[in-house]
């Protein structure tokens, strides 16, 4: 039996053309951690921002392998209430960051991050759901409370959350309204369902007086015009980091916040069973597909984190296991 695995292993920074498969031990189980056989993974910008500069950062358990979500089977449930072979989604908690994450045929994973779902989607299709779809899914019922009877502006909408959140919120019966600052991509936004598009050049004054809730996906740097542009009684949920700007310097929200427009944000490190089961549901009930960019083969994967930096796919990039049929 084989007792390694390919896995990409960064501790300093690195680019996505030095991103490399290397040798590492198949990880050994442990009480309240379960061994899943990776299937499939989704790609995020954090997984970027991981690679550029955050490695450097004290609190990343290093050296790491990336990569903060992951569909695939239990291979060994140890304590757990899993069985082997259980069809699984695991996120968050610190995936990728404080613990090795997907981007390696085997995952070593807590169990309390780890999710059974019954899905009749294919494997590159599931991946495509957990981090991208329970971010949308929060944005937009935990945070923003929406309902068929909203308008709904996502800023910011040409990103793999951009687009799941215009289909899940046109599958509820919204109107939504979706912007993007490249002319190029206007036709995209309409094919993923918007009612309106709109060219975003810094402004959304006089633009967006219909919205009753906004999806914030460009974050601080558009966040402060976004809420000078809606009407009072507005929601503003910021949940995106596109503009690159993570932190709000001299944020004083008695001035900065105006009078009856609320601001909320979304952070996706704490997903439930509860909640990753009323997304499938919900994704089986409307008959809905994920969206995705492209599919790549793990083999591949260097140039997977080459698309994802340089922003060339539009929707969510999944990396898949196409010859991972054999029984560990």
């Amino acid at each position: 039996m084989n007792n390694t695995m390919k896995a990409v292993i960064i501790d300093k920074p690195t680019k996505a053309n030095e991103v490399v498969l290397s040798d590492v031990p198949i990880p050994q189980v442990k009480p309240g951690w379960v061994l899943v056989k990776v299937k499939a993974f989704g790609m995020n910008h954090s997984e970027q921002l991981l690679r550029e500069f955050e490695i450097e950062s004290d609190y990343i358990n290093k050296p790491i392998i990336p990569g903060i979500e992951c569909v695939g089977e239990i291979i060994d449930p140890s304590d757990s209430n899993f069985l082997t072979g259980d069809k699984i989604v695991a996120l968050m908690g610190g995936m990728g960051r404080s613990f090795n994450g997907s981007y390696a045929e085997y995952a070593l994973l807590p169990a309390h991050h780890v999710f059974a779902v019954k899905s009749s989607l294919d494997w590159h299709e599931m991946a495509a759901i957990p981090e991208t779809y329970f971010t949308a899914w929060g944005s937009l019922f935990q945070c923003l409370k929406i309902t068929s009877e909203d308008t709904l502006l996502i800023r910011g909408a040409t990103c793999a959350l951009g687009y799941a959140s215009i289909q899940l919120s046109k599958a509820l019966g919204c109107n939504v309204i979706a912007t993007t600052h490249k002319e190029s991509k206007l036709d995209l936004i309409q094919s993923a369902g918007a009612n309106e598009c709109i060219l975003d050049d810094g402004s959304l004054r006089g633009k967006a007086d219909t919205a009753t809730k906004v999806l914030e996906l460009i974050g601080i740097k558009t966040l402060k015009d976004t809420m000078q542009s809606v009407n009072e009684g507005v929601i503003v949920c910021n949940t995106g980091v596109l503009g690159k700007i993570y932190e709000w310097d001299h944020f004083d929200p008695i001035k900065d916040i105006p009078n009856g427009v609320y601001l909320t944000g979304f952070y996706s490190n704490y997903p439930t069973e509860e909640i990753i089961q009323d997304i499938f549901r919900f994704m089986d009930q409307k008959n809905l597909k994920p969206l995705i960019g492209k599919i790549f083969d793990f083999e591949n994967i260097q140039d997977a984190c080459i698309a994802l930096d340089e922003g060339t796919i539009n929707g969510k990039i999944v990396v898949r296991y196409p010859d991972h049929d054999t029984i560990l």
